[in-house]
Formats: C-alpha cells, sequence, structure tokens
C-alpha cells in the first residue's frame, strides 16, 4: 500500500499500520494497539484511525472483530493467474524478494510421461530445470519443468540462480504464448520435503504445467510444488469468456 503526502490522513495512516505488521513491529496474531492508544501517539481524533484500521481490516491484514481487538495478520501472498508463467516478476509484483537455489540443469532423455506430454518420441533428448525458489530467502516452491532441447539448450549458457528462466527465453525471442495449469494437492515425498522443510507428507499445492508455442507447440511440462502457508492462487472470470493464459503479460512468476 503505497500513499503520497496529500493522501486522506487515514490512508497514511493505513499505510503505516500495514508496514508495521509485515515488519514484524506489530507481531502476527498479536493484538495492535488499542485505538485510544493511537489516538495518542499520532495526536489526532479516534475518526481517522477507525478508518484505517477498517481498510486493513477489508484487506485481511487484520483480522478479529465482535468485541475483540485487532490481531494482526500478514495475509498469504496470491498469485492471480495473468501472472502465472514467472514466479521472479510475481514476487516482485507484490514487494517480496524473488530468489532460487539451482539444485540441476542437465540433458537427458524423455520419459514415457514427459515424451508423452511434450509429443516427443520416448528417449527424445529433453533438457531438465530443478530449482527451489524463495520468498524473502525462505523456501516457497520447488520448480520442476522439462523442456524441449531446442528451448532447454539455451539454459546451458544462463546462470538460473541469477534470476528468471522465463525473461531469459523471452529474451532469446523463444515463442513462449500459452500455458495450461492443472492444480491439485498432494503429499511431500522425502526429497521435496527436506529441500522444503517441512514433514514427509505434508500437504503441497501442486501446479502442473504445459508451455506452448503460438502454433501450439509443447514446449515445457513442468511441476511446481509450493508450500501452501507461502502461496494462494486465484482465478478471475468474467461475464464475456474465460482468462487465457499466455505470453500477452511478461509481468510474472
Amino acid at each position: 500500500m503505497k500513499t503520497s503526502e496529500d493522501a486522506p490522513l487515514h490512508q497514511r495512516l493505513g499505510a503505516e499500520f500495514l508496514r508495521r505488521i509485515e515488519s514484524g513491529e506489530w507481531p502476527e496474531g498479536r493484538p495492535v494497539p488499542s485505538e485510544s492508544q493511537l489516538c495518542a501517539e499520532f495526536g489526532i481524533s479516534r475518526g481517522p484511525v477507525r478508518q484505517a484500521l477498517a481498510m486493513l481490516r477489508r484487506e485481511g491484514s487484520l483480522v478479529g472483530g465482535r468485541g475483540k481487538p485487532p490481531v494482526a495478520h500478514r495475509a498469504t501472498p496470491s498469485q492471480p493467474f495473468a501472472t502465472f508463467l514467472s514466479f521472479t516478476q510475481w514476487a516482485r509484483t507484490i514487494g517480496r524478494e524473488p530468489g532460487q537455489t539451482t539444485i540441476e540443469v542437465a540433458r537427458r532423455r524423455a520419459s514415457p510421461e514427459a515424451a508423452a506430454r511434450l509429443g516427443l518420441a520416448e528417449g527424445a533428448p529433453v533438457v531438465e530445470l530443478v530449482r527451489l525458489r524463495l520468498l524473502d530467502g525462505v523456501p516457497a516452491m520447488l520448480e520442476r519443468s522439462t523442456f524441449v532441447h531446442e528451448v532447454g539448450r539455451y539454459l546451458f549458457d544462463f546462470d538460473p540462480d541469477t534470476g528468471s528462466v522465463y525473461e531469459e527465453l523471452l529474451r532469446r525471442d523463444v515463442d513462449l504464448h500459452h500455458a495450461r495449469h492443472t492444480i491439485d494437492a498432494v503429499a511431500a515425498q522425502p526429497y521435496d520435503a527436506e529441500l522444503l522443510r517441512v514433514a514427509v507428507g505434508g500437504p503441497l499445492l501442486r501446479v502442473r504445467r504445459l508451455t506452448t508455442s503460438s502454433r501450439g507447440e509443447p514446449l515445457e511440462d513442468a511441476d511446481d510444488r509450493y508450500l501452501p502457508a507461502m502461496a494462494t492462487f486465484t482465478i478471475e472470470n468474467t461475464i464475456e469468456g474465460r482468462t487465457v493464459i499466455g505470453r500477452y503479460r511478461t509481468e510474472e512468476d
């Protein structure tokens, strides 16, 4: 929440209160200062303070009510589908610092499952990428991508630890045009659990993605596994039709 100096007082107060919540100055799960305490601190009347607190309640940064004091709550970051291709850009748009640790980039023979999804002959060369994705230095998602070789070969000239793979591929004029996502829940396997620092069998949010070119040619088969506490996803529909995921917006994952 960014405000200018000439914004209404309640908006400026709301921005300051939100800063305190997100910085941990007002710890999550603890009651925030009372209206009278805030009025005394800022030397103002109750009206703007109440408006600011009500605004943060609507946004989910404060919870509680019906006579109970409001409690600080750091809302789970939500990822709109329009930014779904790029974790890096999505993190930036919500004010978080994206990061990644590359586990491996390797040229392999396509498994039967990947070959079927990518429209390749079984055993055709592909490039596999495995990365641990971070938000503010904290593990958030384990990314596994299998690229057709003519696309994935670019990764051998790029350090995936430095940022967005999609930005690099688009810079090289790779035709990343459309993506179909399938979302479900899975249990954390031992390898995933170790990297994501969760218990084996704990719930993970899995997003399987098939990325295609403008001609419908499969380019990437991906399996991303998110910690549920670190991300949620939103789908927005209009009466006119469905949202199409594509490269038309490069503000990302």
